[in-house]
């Protein structure tokens, strides 16, 4: 994938970069796969901001993406376009089903138009197929991981990541997810094998504030920046200390070194090593 640098007209233009967009075959969405969201820049049904920073946005459509893929099993589909999808990093692409179905996917590195994939228990090791991860090699690359058995394709899904068949024992295969956190996933889950597609959206530089607003991004200040309404680090004279034990969320709740992950009795036996390295006790 090509990126591309800017004149440097401006200060903001000067270290900003964008794509070239040269894999892509189409600018156009297929519209009958194609949603409207309405804007609600982090408020509820009471109009209170419970997501912060959001709001400002261009006008977009989603695009629905298929993560299920259970029935469309054993029927080869043909790739159409290779898209941009402003709601995520990766490339997307329109598939047609021999059903004359269409839907989309998430692309993977090496997609082309006109290729075709298929979704089986048992499939070719070819890049964008989709299989049971027991009837994958190890250290072959994946993504679009289903974690739970009947569930959607739920991890694995950014640009340019992929994890890896570490190995295959008993019940469980075993995984190296991006984080470097092995986990033991069902062997009757679904995987697709490749990387995910635009590996270099790590390389992209947003250069000015403006950009961001574009991607619904608001600014965000430091809580001694505040007031004391707004935030418990705020008040006093300009940017201060914050004259406290500990620092403190928005809500009062430990900013640090407090552990926060909650059902561990059903996700840590899913663990065998986490992004640390540390082994965990059965």
């Amino acid at each position: 994938m090509g990126i591309k640098k800017f004149k440097p007209t401006t200060n903001g233009r000067r270290w900003m970069t964008g794509y070239t967009f040269e894999e892509l075959s189409t600018s156009k969405p297929y519209k009958a796969l194609t949603v409207k969201l309405q804007n609600h820049a982090g408020r509820n049904n009471t109009w209170r901001i419970t997501v912060r920073h959001q709001g400002s946005w261009h006008a977009q459509k989603y695009r629905l993406i298929d993560f299920y893929f259970h029935d469309k099993l054993d029927i080869p589909a043909k790739v159409e376009t290779v898209e941009y999808d402003p709601y995520r990093t990766a490339w997307i692409s329109l598939v047609c089903y021999r059903d004359w179905e269409r839907r989309y996917i998430l692309a993977h590195n090496t997609v082309k138009v006109w290729d075709v994939i298929v979704t089986s228990e048992k499939a070719a090791l070819v890049s964008g197929n989709r299989m049971k991860i027991s009837n994958i090699p190890v250290w072959l690359q994946i993504h679009n991981l289903e974690l739970i058995v009947g569930q959607w394709a739920s991890s694995v899904r950014s640009a340019g990541s992929s994890a890896t068949i570490v190995s295959q024992e008993w019940e469980y295969t075993q995984v190296k997810l991006p984080s470097g956190e092995i986990r033991l996933v069902h062997k009757n889950c679904y995987a697709t094998l490749g990387q995910v597609s635009n590996p270099d959206h790590s390389l992209i530089v947003i250069g000015k504030a403006w950009r961001s607003r574009h991607m619904w991004i608001r600014p965000t200040v430091l809580g001694k920046s505040m007031n004391p309404v707004d935030h418990p680090h705020g008040g006093w004279e300009g940017h201060s200390p914050i004259w406290l034990k500990y620092p403190k969320t928005p809500w009062g709740r430990h900013a640090l070194w407090k552990k926060t992950r909650s059902k561990k009795s059903f996700t840590n036996k899913w663990i065998l090593r986490t992004r640390k390295w540390k082994l965990m006790a059965k």
